[in-house]
């Protein structure tokens, strides 16, 4: 790490609860080429991975619906959010990652998964970076009911939608989810299913 546009990094550690909030200021080169000093907040949580489970022959994809306090406080009247499989690295590599992510929240059991992208998920306050993947399931990759880990008091509610009815969700707003949204659109430009 290591620019020549930034010197003088100093960071105030302000909170290491569930996850690290940093303060951070550093002097930062304009274009102009005058110094400013700059002050940041800096949230980090580690990275994470996300799926979009698609079946070719049931025109379906598995989404899932869980309660998210950052979203109830900010206007989302129940808290609910649909949202694709996803979760934390925990130190694995991505693709290790969801498909244990994707035994535990949804119970399907996959073997191969495909990386799109990857990419910042809020870079202006967060050093999270998602990789995002697709994956085919089917019937005989059901291995348990999923709905999350009870040691991490996951309460997660397993979706198998129509496509187009998902697609439906996306267009008229019932989908607030980037992450979500981001590889629903992916699905439709990519063809995996039709809409």
């Amino acid at each position: 790490m290591s620019s020549n546009k930034i010197k003088n990094i100093q960071v105030e550690l302000l909170s290491k609860q569930y996850y690290t909030l940093n303060k951070i200021t550093f002097d930062y080169l304009m274009s102009s080429g005058t110094w400013v000093t700059q002050i940041r907040e800096c949230y980090d949580r580690g990275d994470g991975a996300g799926i979009l489970l698609y079946n070719k022959e049931k025109q379906t994809v598995i989404l899932t619906k869980q309660f998210r306090m950052p979203t109830y406080m900010n206007d989302n009247k129940d808290g609910m959010l649909v949202e694709i499989c996803a979760g934390m690295l925990d130190k694995d590599n991505p693709e290790a990652c969801i498909i244990r992510e994707t035994e535990e929240e949804v119970g399907y059991r996959l073997k191969n998964v495909k990386k799109v992208f990857e990419a910042y998920s809020s870079p202006g306050v967060m050093t999270e970076k998602m990789h995002f993947f697709v994956g085919e399931y089917s019937d005989d990759m059901k291995v348990n009911d999923g709905g999350g880990l009870v040691s991490e008091h996951e309460d997660i509610e397993v979706l198998e939608l129509p496509f187009k009815k998902a697609v439906a969700m996306l267009n008229n707003g019932d989908i607030h989810d980037t992450r979500t949204i981001v590889l629903l659109q992916y699905a439709q430009i990519h063809k995996l299913l039709k809409s």
